[in-house]
This record gives structure tokens, sequence and C-alpha cells, in this order.
């Protein structure tokens, strides 16, 4: 059975990106390609990769030094004008939810709204809606309590291609200066927020990867990242037993260890979620004591997993 809730087709959409940047760079272990997709994801057509050198001088040679060639990439031209502009930088830089990202870029929920459909439509943007339970009211149609009666539940506003969101995020803002050869603030803002860059798509892969592994056995019915007023999670996703599962992904340079663990069982609980198995996801492995606690409620997953998605 498929995921629901719209999330199959995004799921299966990315998992196609990255087999797709694989066939076009097998050259690439899954460390890496995983850093190139994020940068250079859903334009592997259009990409020259130079094996022997880093992504930050493929990045240089692809986009900064050929910039003008690199804009035409983007299309249809008019998203490099405002408000397009402001609003994918926007989302690209936010933290996806509608009204934040209208605020960010200036613009009324009616502009906002219009622009981000005819961005769906254009397949740069997709809508992830929140999964959050409205607000209830007390016995006896009591009254909304005061504290929640301005809050509103959002959707989120996602980028389709990793490289759209590199685009707007890191290089649109220095447009100009690109243009004229300047490469230093683009550098200096690039390596100060690098993991933003990585950090969302390795929790869409991961994402990707538990719905993957899950398939045969016990196939999830809804998933995502979860956020509501209080927490949010990098993923939870519910099973056809009905099993809830709360994942958590760690693009970082250390090994993960029981006391991250613990934090995410923590923060369920106060929550209030009654999570049935978590799910770390890590670039760089995890300490002996949390290996050895995995099993049916704690499952684990090394980069070296990632190379399922390209299987086949």
């Amino acid at each position: 059975m498929p995921v629901s809730d719209g999330r199959g087709r995004c799921l299966s959409e990315i998992g196609s990106l990255f087999r797709a940047f694989y066939r076009a760079f097998p050259f690439l272990e899954i460390d890496p390609l995983i850093e190139y997709f994020a940068v250079f994801g859903g334009m592997g057509d259009q990409v020259v990769l130079d094996p022997f050198s880093g992504l930050e001088a493929n990045i240089e040679t692809q986009i900064l030094s050929h910039f003008d060639e690199t804009l035409m990439w983007i299309t249809p031209s008019y998203l490099m004008d405002d408000p397009y502009r402001k609003l994918l930088i926007a989302v690209a830089r936010g933290d996806g939810k509608l009204l934040n990202i209208f605020r960010r870029a200036g613009l009324s929920e009616t502009v906002g709204g219009s622009l981000l459909h005819e961005l769906e439509s254009l397949g740069i943007l997709r809508i992830e809606a929140s999964r959050e339970p409205p607000v209830r009211r007390g016995r006896k149609n009591q009254p909304v309590p005061k504290e929640l009666r301005g809050y509103r539940i959002q959707a989120k506003a996602r980028f389709v291609r990793p490289f759209h969101r590199f685009w707007f995020g890191f290089v649109a803002p220095y447009a100009r200066e690109l243009e004229q050869g300047e490469f230093s603030r683009f550098w200096d803002n690039y390596r100060r927020h690098r993991d933003r860059a990585l950090s969302l798509i390795f929790e869409h892969l991961s994402e990707a990867l538990l719905v993957h592994t899950l398939a045969d056995n016990d196939p999830v019915l809804s998933s995502g990242s979860w956020w509501d007023r209080r927490s949010e999670y990098d993923l939870l996703l519910v099973t056809r037993s009905g099993r809830l599962i709360l994942g958590e992904c760690k693009y970082t340079g250390r090994a993960v260890t029981k006391r991250e663990l613990t934090k995410l069982q923590d923060k369920a609980a106060q929550t209030g979620l009654r999570v049935d198995t978590y799910a770390l996801f890590s670039r760089n492995g995890f300490s002996k004591e949390l290996s050895g606690m995995a099993g049916e409620g704690l499952m684990l997953f090394g980069i070296e997993e990632f190379g399922k998605l390209v299987d086949g």
C-alpha cells in the first residue's frame, strides 16, 4: 500500500532524482554523493563535475565562474525577478512555514498564496501539509483558551529540486556580486551555513530510506516531518500495523550517542507521542553503546545504508 497524504509522490520524486544523479555521477561514493546532490540535485544532465576536485571547487567552476550560463538553468527566467525571487529566497532560508515565508518576503497572504500556487504548478515548490490536529474546544462548546486564539496551523513550502533550494538560499542573494566576479561574500555565507544546504536533503533522503526499508513487511501509510505549536521532529511515520516511528537525522561530523536518543525520547514524552520505534540516521555512525541497543524499538541507519536508494 503506498504512502498516503501526498507523500508517496514526493518520496518517489526525491528517490528518482537521487538515483538519476547517481547514474550521472557513479564515481561518487554515497557520502559525497549526498553532498553534491544537495547542491546540484535535479540538474545532473547540465552539470559536468570534475571527479578530482572537491565540492567547493566544483561549485566555483560550475556556478560562480560561469554565472551567466548557470543563470539560464533557472526557468522561467522571471523567477529571478521580484516578487518571485524574494519569495523563493524566503522559502530557502526560512523554516518553510507559509506565514513566516510571506512575512520574510514582505508579501500579503493573498499575493503570497497566489505566487505559491503558481510555483507549485511550475514544479518549483511543493506544499507539505501539517498533520497537527486542530485546536479542540473545551466541554460544552467552551471557547478556545486565550493563548491559542491567535494560533494558526501552517503548511510548509518545500523545493522539489535540491538545486533550486541551493540557488535561492545561497546564490541568488549575491547575484549582482557574482555577475561582477566577486565571490567573497558568497563563500563566507556558504561556509557559515553549509549545514543548512545539507541537513534538509539528508532528512528527505532518510525518510525515503525508511519507507523503502519498511515497504515489504510493514508499509508506511503516513510520513513526513512533524511540527506543532510546541515541538518539531524530523520524521514521524505511521505504518500499516499502526506502529508510530519517530526519527531524527544527524548530518554531523561525529558519531551519534545514547544521549541523542534520550533527548528525543524525553521530547516525545513531553509532546505526548506514544512512540513504538525510534529511527536514527547518522552520517558518521553511532557510539558502541547506542549500536548495542539496536533492535525492535530502535532502528539505526548509517551513511552506507543510503546506498539502498540507488541500487537497481
